[in-house]
């Protein structure tokens, strides 16, 4: 179900995730503030970052669309996004393991990137289910996808073990097919 594609707005292009974006994603990936909340700092050097790609970032094709996020400006990568944990039967998917680099958050490129995946999600694959997970204590996260318009579910305690062993608790928000078009037209209003 899912290809491979270019999505585009006016600002900004998410494009499949290939080796021809890596160098420049790590440069992206440096600053410390980004891997807060995330597991795996994948980006702390050309090895790591390579080994992710190959190993994590393209696992299963028919699972999940991982794409860089490139400002169309500058044609410079700011980071990387991805639809993942597709359930066809479900009709469902994941939007998350984003993460921009800092120069380029709180600006045009969070709010046009989801949109695209969103309108991917439910007006091409067909899906009415998107959920967003981030770890409980990452407000600025958190904020981000409340801003887009998702439903706050609650918190999922310790439902995922982290490399020193603790568990997070994990926020959940999902977006429904029929929330779609209210939330469609505001971020339209906003790009």
């Amino acid at each position: 179900m899912l290809e491979a594609t270019i999505l585009e707005t006016n600002k900004i292009r998410l494009e499949p995730l290939s080796y021809s974006h890596l160098e420049a994603l790590e440069k992206v990936g440096k600053d410390d503030v980004i891997w807060r909340w995330v597991p795996s700092k994948y980006c702390q050097s050309p090895e790591v970052l390579r080994n992710w790609f190959e190993q994590t970032a393209q696992f299963n094709a028919k699972e999940q669309l991982v794409f860089a996020i490139i400002d169309t400006a500058t044609n410079s990568v700011t980071g990387n996004t991805r639809i993942f944990r597709l359930d066809e039967t479900n009709l469902q998917a994941e939007i998350g393991h984003t993460f921009i680099g800092v120069e380029w958050q709180r600006s045009h490129v969070n709010t046009h990137a989801k949109y695209l995946l969103l309108r991917h999600a439910f007006e091409h694959l067909g899906l009415v289910r998107i959920e967003f997970q981030t770890h409980e204590q990452n407000h600025k996260s958190r904020s981000a996808i409340a801003r887009l318009g998702a439903h706050f579910e609650g918190i999922h305690l310790k439902n995922r073990k982290l490399p020193d062993g603790s568990f997070r608790n994990t926020a959940r928000f999902s977006i429904t097919d029929e929330m779609w078009p209210e939330i469609k037209s505001r971020l339209e209003e906003w790009l």
